[in-house]
Parts: C-alpha cells; structure tokens; sequence
C-alpha cells in the first residue's frame, strides 16, 4: 500500500539570507533581494545585477570533523549542504551531522537522498595557471599541451569539485544516510523532479526519511557570461535591481540570475507523526513531462505549453483531485516574455477560465532564477504559505498578461489547501507537486 509522504524540515539559502525565516520575511515584507554582484566585477557585463547569497562561510554548516572536506566543495555544493543542514535543523532531527554522539532519529539504512544539481563552472583562478602553461608557440591553446603540461598545475583533487553528484554525496556523507540516492540534472526542474522521486521512494517503503531539492550557483564570470548570451536575463534594471524581474507582466524584459538551494526533508507520514515531527504540507501528487517543439531548436518554448500542462495533468491525476481544488499556483514565473506565456497558456488549457480567480505567486522577483535550487525553494515557500495560510505579496506586475491573477498586491490572509508547484526548465524539462495543508 501506498504511503503518506509528509514535509518536515525547510532548508533554505537565498539572497534573501541563510533559513526559511529570512526567505519567508522578506517575501511577506514585498522586499526584492535582487542586488548589484559583489562576488566579481560585473562592470564590463550588460547584466550587472543576481540575487546573490552574502556573508556566508560553509564552515559554518559543517562538523568540525569535516571542515578539511569543504576545501572540494564548489559553491554549489556548499548551498546544498548548508541548506541541507538548515532543513535538518528545521524538522528537529538527530543525525550525524547535527551530533555524532546523539541517538540517531533514523537509521542510516531508511534515510535517503535526490538532489538537483546544474553545470557546475570551475572556478577561473584555479584554471588560469593550467591554462598559461598550455599554448603552443604562437601564444593558442593547444590541447596536446593541455593533456601534457597544463592539467598537471591543477590539484589532483580538483574535478571532485565540479561533479553535479557531489551535492548528494556531500550531504548523505555528513548526515550518514545511506538509503537510495541520486542526482538530477534538468535545469530548473531539477529541484521538483527530485522531490517526486524522493516521494515515491518514500511511498513505496524504500526509506523513511529523504533529503531532496537542489542547488545551484551561476554567480562566477564564465558560467554567468553563458547565461548572458542566451539573452534571456535583463539589461534594463541595473541601477533598479529591486524592479528586475516582472513575472506574467507585459511589459517584463526578461530573468535574473539567482544562486541559492532549497533542501527539504520529507518523510513517511506514520514515522513522522510517532516521533512527534511538526508537519508543514503533505506531498500528494507529482507529474514529469518533457516539451517536445522542434520548431524553437531548442531555444524558443512550445507557445502552446502542451508539454507543461502533460505534467500539471499528471499531478492532478496522481493526488487524485481537479483543477478546482488548487487554490494557489506557483509557477515558475521566470519573467522571460515567452516562456511566462507558455506558462500561461498551458494553465489556461488545464484550469480553463478558473485561472483568472486562481493567485499565481512567483518567487523570481525576490531571490532570482536559482537554476537548479528554484524548485526546492518554491516547495519550502508553498509549505509556509499553507501553514502560515498567507499569499505573500506580489510585486512588479502592474500589467499583468490578460486572465492570469498576477498582479501586484500586499501580502494577506488566504484559504489554502491545496498549492501546485509547477517549475519549467529551459531547456524544456518540467516537473509539477502538489501540496496540501497539514
């Protein structure tokens, strides 16, 4: 028999500050977290502005017994582990990481963990040397001189750094869990697709306890240059960070880059309640899709959605219940002019004329596009919202796209019982939850 799949613990590390109470103030206060970067110049970029996590220091977040370890941790391995441990914090959970000398809440054995991991872009000071020592007598690159030479001025440690699955490993390490695990790697549905699948391996009585969200960093000059030329972020907000990012809004110019992680733990709904666990949403439904539209090569969405409204579908379909019974939608609200109206258009083919009552809520405005982490820190906010019972405030969206419930407004009191968390990727994964009030 299928189990019940609870959420616990909310780990979150955003611009917005380190904890979900920080992310949950600023987005009740209607205070963006959009800055100017500080982590590099950005100066000779069009795009001078991220939300960008500040004052944070890994060491922090680690056992002292693992402090060495952090020196391989690329800065996305550092948001998943320190949100991880935030989440564990949260749910009020004994594990090795938290005291190693304390009774354990699980077994290592029932505890499991998926995460949603990006491209993670090394870092240029370490490549500067190896890449000096790799050219030919002409002054270019030379990769012959690369294999020969230049790779041997990195450290030998240097690629356990840049894997996508260390973001896991780091964390099912320190928290000793040994249960099914796994990487996700589908851009912004990378958090929400590893949700699910935790989910279901919590239903299936595989563990009792799964770590699972993701994170993401594209705050270094190569990996936000890339982002740049794909001419989705916004140049025209960079005396104005605050205003940047205008999702559902017809006038929105595009995203900005945000870094940060979402780490959750769910767990069985019997073994939560036996220890006396505070329930913050039940997960009751998950849908996958993937869009399929060879006329935008790859870059331009389906304007139709049919791939996002597959897996908003599925969702329904799996906790059981219909488009009448979601009384909030968190969608990914990028702000990217064509990918906000294949949002749409996919929600309106689902919920019909109801979407223009249904609140449509978006965290991009306040922390950024955080890739790989987005998912994981939507589903930590839609848990608050169904706890608290309270729509956080909108802002910039003072034309919203015609029939969509977007537009600016304060915070206030809302009937939530059940939210659906959809999150779309660029590159055209989507994945869709739905949460319900405890």
């Amino acid at each position: 028999m299928s189990r019940r799949v609870v959420i616990t613990g909310l780990g979150t590390l955003t611009a917005a500050g380190v904890g979900i109470e920080a992310l949950w103030q600023t987005v009740t206060a209607g205070q963006s977290s959009l800055d100017r970067i500080s982590n590099f110049d950005p100066s000779r970029f069009d795009v001078q502005i991220a939300g960008e996590v500040r004052d944070f220091k890994i060491a922090k977040f680690v056992p002292k017994s693992y402090r060495k370890a952090t020196k391989v941790m690329a800065r996305d391995i550092e948001l998943a582990v320190a949100a991880a441990d935030q989440a564990v914090r949260h749910a009020g959970l004994n594990t090795p990481g938290i005291d190693p000398e304390a009774d354990r809440t699980y077994p290592g054995s029932r505890s499991g963990c998926h995460i949603g991991a990006g491209l993670i872009a090394a870092d240029l000071d370490e490549l500067t040397d190896a890449l000096a020592t790799s050219t030919d007598d002409d002054g270019k690159f030379d990769m012959h001189q690369w294999g020969s030479e230049g790779m041997t001025h990195l450290t030998p440690l240097w690629l356990l750094k840049y894997l996508p699955n260390m973001l896991a490993c780091h964390v099912t390490i320190i928290h000793d869990s040994q249960g099914p695990s796994n990487t996700i790697t589908c851009g912004e549905a990378s958090s929400a697709l590893s949700i699910g699948e935790s989910m279901r391996i919590i239903e299936r009585g595989d563990a009792d306890l799964e770590f699972c969200g993701g994170a993401e960093s594209k705050l270094n000059p190569m990996a936000f240059y890339r982002q740049i030329s794909t001419g989705r972020l916004t140049t025209k907000a960079n005396d104005a960070p605050a205003g940047a990012v205008c999702p559902f809004d017809a006038e929105a110019s595009g995203t900005a880059i945000g870094e940060g992680g979402g780490i959750i733990t769910l767990e069985a709904h019997e073994t939560a309640t036996a220890r006396g666990a505070n329930i913050y949403a039940e997960l009751v439904g998950y849908g996958g899709s993937h869009t399929i539209y060879p006329q935008g090569h790859g870059l331009e969405p389906d304007p139709e959605g049919k791939g996002i409204a597959a897996a908003v579908r599925a969702a329904l379909r799996n906790a059981k219940l219909s488009p009448d019974d979601i009384d909030l939608i968190i969608p990914t609200g990028s702000a990217i002019p064509a990918y906000d109206r294949s949002e749409a258009a996919a929600l309106k083919s689902v919920f019909g004329d109801r979407l223009g009552q249904i609140p449509l809520w978006s965290s991009k405005p306040y922390v950024g596009n955080c890739g790989a982490g987005a998912g994981g820190v939507d589903t930590a906010l839609a848990s608050m919202m169904l706890t608290e019972q309270t729509l956080p405030a909108r802002i910039n969206c003072n034309s919203p796209i015609e029939g969509l419930a977007a537009a600016s407004a304060p915070s206030h009191a809302a009937a939530l019982n059940h939210v659906l968390v959809l999150t779309t990727s660029l590159g055209g994964q989507n994945a869709a939850l739905i949460l319900k009030k405890a």
